[in-house]
């Protein structure tokens, strides 16, 4: 019974600089990422919850966190994994605006 009060809230979602990664603070669920074009674009590979944690919104939890990193720091995004592009963009356009094109390159 003891779980019932940890599921009632919002795990945290810590950012592991070292590791290029997202992730819960037990960090059993992730999501990674590489730096590209001299750190000016976080291309956003990988995410996985284990099947203990799935149908928590966790993976909605991680992309948040990162595309508000993106946006702190102002690096666009790639959406390399499936999750990202498929799932989490469709249901939330509204982080549309942060993705990588060669269109923001300068024409200087």
């Amino acid at each position: 019974m003891a779980t019932g009060g940890a599921a009632s809230s919002s795990p945290k979602i810590v950012w592991n600089e070292t590791h290029r990664r997202f992730e819960t603070e037990d960090r059993k669920a992730y999501l990674e990422y590489v730096l590209r074009n001299d750190g000016r674009v976080m291309d956003m590979v990988h995410t996985f919850v284990p099947s203990s944690k799935r149908g928590m919104g966790l993976a909605s939890q991680l992309c948040v966190a990162a595309f508000n990193h993106a946006k702190s720091h102002s690096l666009s995004v790639i959406p390399t994994c499936s999750y990202v592009s498929d799932t989490f963009l469709t249901r939330n356009p509204s982080w549309n605006s942060l993705l990588h094109s060669e269109e923001h390159r300068s024409n200087i």
